[in-house]
């Protein structure tokens, strides 16, 4: 049986913990490597490292760093196909989803190879007499992430990619349940020129988090997970004096209106319901159309598409989706399907009864389709992440707006029309941190910024782009005077209102 060490150093570390994470090949349903969970000592080792490397990091110049983000940037592109497979025999998703886990994650580090333009502050000569005054970005120290197993590659990149770049060293913490493509990036960041102890990789549960949220040499903590996990991450973060970002749940809306192209619409509802097995934190698992007519219309299209779709294993190129990632979420998805039923949703399409020949073990779930859903019932309420949607009707443009606007959850949402005024209108209202018009999946590239509202994330700064560098810097405002010999008796002066 494999073992999954930490990395720590500069270099594997297999530790002496006696607890261990059970690493599955979700298509046969096999136990396939275990993952070692650190110890608490451990974890003190691997920050001690970090915060030891971290001051020659952070005194190298930013073009330098730079050419390691360049050259971070190169191998992975080089080993895309390992990296993919990898990612794909641990989490489930098809290839082809794996690639674009790993390119979403690279974006990130393309935009942290900028970092020298980016860290340049702000500067003002002469604001008084002989006084200068600029701004400069610096590191914090120590950083670390926590990150879920629904993309092992991309959450990983979008936060050591920005932290190193601008002079922090890194612990990170991801998934016990798909660990060795974040295992890989830390050997490949090595590789590329980072020094031993800038990247760190350690394994846990909550008490490998709470060693984390607790260390005092630890300034920041950036998380992706659940909402009631991220809300605990922010609290107890916070409670330890660190600068905290917690992204939780979502349950994003697709709301359509009657002069939508439904073609269109029906194709983009699939590949952002049932893609990657609907284990996104930005899927699209609602849809809202307006007036009868088009959930009427729409409802049979989707029908219709769904029986187009093919579920196999992660390597096979025509599949669209593969198994999802264990056998306790997918029991947890056919759960809320019964749960729908039970609440008087209409189950149109169920998926539960879904096998793969030859991967009976495999943890795979066919597409489901509910109508009728209401937004008292708890499947609409709560987040199912897998491949179900589910269609709530509404009867104008002011309902469909309010669904999205009052869910708990306001991480994405997608508006489809042709009416400008309209999409315009439901931007500006809608209560959503993230909106996409005729876009099923509003992330944002690289050099913007991504996080939701409301229980969708804790924190006032977001993921990558300018608020990441901002995440991960501090501010450091200097006013200098450089007397003259003539001068020296002149006062120091602020420049004032007179």
């Amino acid at each position: 049986m494999r073992n999954i060490a930490q990395f720590v150093n500069g270099s594997p570390f297999d530790g002496a913990g006696t607890r261990f994470g059970d690493v599955f090949n979700p298509n046969t349903g096999e136990v396939q490597a275990r993952v070692r969970f650190s110890t608490d000592a451990e974890i003190d080792a691997a920050v001690q490292a970090a915060a030891k490397a971290q001051l020659g990091w952070a005194a190298t110049n930013p073009q330098r760093r730079a050419r390691v983000m360049f050259e971070f940037k190169r191998l992975v592109e080089r080993d895309m196909d390992l990296l993919a497979e990898m990612l794909s025999s641990e989490h489930g998703k098809v290839i082809a989803d794996s690639k674009g886990d790993i390119q979403r994650g690279l974006e990130v580090i393309e935009f942290a190879c900028g970092i020298p333009h980016i860290l340049k502050g702000d500067y003002t000569e002469g604001a008084g007499p002989g006084i200068d005054i600029y701004s400069m970005r610096q590191p914090l120290g120590v950083c670390a992430g926590i990150t879920p197993f629904n993309f092992p590659a991309m959450i990983p990149m979008w936060m050591f990619g920005i932290s190193i770049a601008v002079g922090n060293s890194f612990i990170l913490k991801p998934s016990e349940k798909d660990p060795s493509v974040p295992m890989r990036l830390a050997e490949l960041m090595m590789e590329a020129g980072a020094p031993a102890g800038v990247l760190n990789v350690v394994h846990g549960d909550k008490s490998a988090v709470d060693a984390i949220l607790t260390h005092p040499l630890i300034k920041a903590v950036s998380f992706v997970g659940s909402s009631d996990i991220a809300s605990y991450v922010y609290q107890t973060g916070t409670a330890h004096g660190k600068r905290v970002q917690a992204m939780g749940g979502a349950k994003n809306h697709g709301v359509v209106l009657p002069d939508a192209d439904l073609d269109q619409v029906v194709k983009d509802l699939s590949g952002a319901a049932f893609g990657s097995a609907g284990e996104r934190c930005m899927a699209l698992p609602v849809v809202v159309p307006v007036g009868q007519k088009t959930a009427d219309a729409l409802r049979e299209r989707m029908v219709a598409e769904i029986e187009t779709l093919k579920v196999g294993i992660s390597t096979d190129k025509e599949a669209h989706y593969g198994p999802v990632v264990s056998a306790a979420h997918r029991k947890k998805i056919a759960d809320y399907i019964q749960i729908g039923r039970d609440e008087g949703a209409e189950l149109v399409v169920d998926g539960r009864d879904f096998h793969l020949q030859g991967y009976e073990q495999g943890f795979f779930i066919g597409p489901s389709l509910f109508d009728h859903v209401k937004p008292t019932m708890k499947t609409y309420q709560e987040e199912i992440f897998g491949p179900v949607l589910q269609i709530v009707r509404a009867e104008t443009f002011e309902e469909a707006l309010r669904l999205p606007s009052e869910h708990q959850y306001g991480n994405g949402v997608a508006i489809f029309t042709r009416n400008g005024r309209a999409a315009r209108e439901f931007a500006s209202r809608v209560n959503v941190g993230m909106v996409g018009i005729n876009v099923p999946i509003p992330v944002p590239v690289a050099y913007h910024t991504f996080g939701g509202w409301k229980r969708s994330a804790f924190g006032d700064t977001n993921q990558h782009g300018v608020e990441g560098v901002k995440f991960y810097t501090k501010v450091k405002t200097v006013t200098a005077r450089w007397p003259e010999g003539d001068h020296e008796g002149d006062a120091f002066v602020i420049p004032t209102m007179k």
